[in-house]
């Protein structure tokens, strides 16, 4: 893993938010197939951090490089799929299913007329997250747990290289949270490079291969995910696994607090 190609490379990277510094200097790198977690209390940078990726947020100083293309130069970004926070995430439009992941194939077609592989790919990615059967539905007439899975397949119907989710969990459902981690577990397996930030681990944990804890816009760890006790133990909670002497634990040590 670490002869891989960069796919994603952050070196120094400050960024603000008005007048307030979110991100103080941050170094972070993603190889080609690895699963990386961005973890860390609210407040933390963690969405900035990845918004600075896809040029959602400027950069005051550093450098940020996609596929080894600084980030202001890269174009092809039919090779990058993004899931937004479902919050922030056009809640309210009044579009159907299939509209709303159509959109996510425009970067394929060169915004051109839809084709057969077009259409196919759209059906492919509604059927990966389990809502073929809501294809004609509008996207106001969903549950949270339904509009994530559409935001998700939005993502993959352009078949990216690189998958980049803010918060996919958040606000969802368990039976829709095991579909994702099944959809995302596949998309690795295929060879796809994920980004996310998360809350919790939760059913990701075990595709997960780094974790990088932020506090207060500074990179506090990278390395081995924080285990945890039973199913889902939050960042800053006090429930982890034994672990060897003399290893620093992040979650005991407040990295993740």
């Amino acid at each position: 893993m670490e002869t891989s190609e960069p796919v994603i490379s952050l070196r120094g990277v400050r960024a603000d938010l008005g007048a307030r510094p979110v991100l103080r200097g941050i170094d972070l790198t993603v190889r080609r197939g690895e699963v990386v977690a961005l973890l860390g209390a609210n407040g933390s940078g963690k969405s900035t951090a990845v918004r600075t990726v896809i040029g959602q947020v400027p950069v005051t100083a550093g450098t940020v490089e996609l596929f080894g293309t600084p980030r202001p130069a890269f174009r092809d970004w039919a090779r990058v799929g993004y899931v937004p926070q479902r919050t922030t995430a056009a809640g309210g439009v009044p579009a159907t299913v299939t509209e709303i992941v159509s959109s996510g194939r425009l970067a394929r077609t060169g915004f051109g007329p839809f084709r057969a592989g077009d259409r196919q790919a759209v059906r492919d990615a509604l059927e990966r997250v389990g809502m073929a059967d809501r294809a004609k539905d509008a996207v106001t007439a969903l549950s949270g747990g339904q509009h994530q899975r559409v935001l998700i397949a939005r993502a993959l119907v352009g078949r990216p290289e690189l998958l980049i989710m803010d918060e996919p969990m958040a606000g969802v459902d368990l039976a829709s949270q095991e579909i994702l981690a099944r959809t995302l577990e596949a998309q690795v397996e295929a060879g796809t490079t994920v980004l996310l930030v998360l809350h919790e681990l939760g059913p990701l944990e075990p595709l997960i291969d780094r974790a990088v804890v932020l506090r207060d816009g500074c990179v506090l760890h990278d390395g081995p995910p924080p285990r945890a006790v039973g199913q889902h133990a939050l960042p800053g909670h006090d429930h982890v696994h034994p672990h060897a002497p003399g290893t620093t634990d992040p979650i005991r040590t407040g990295l993740l607090s």
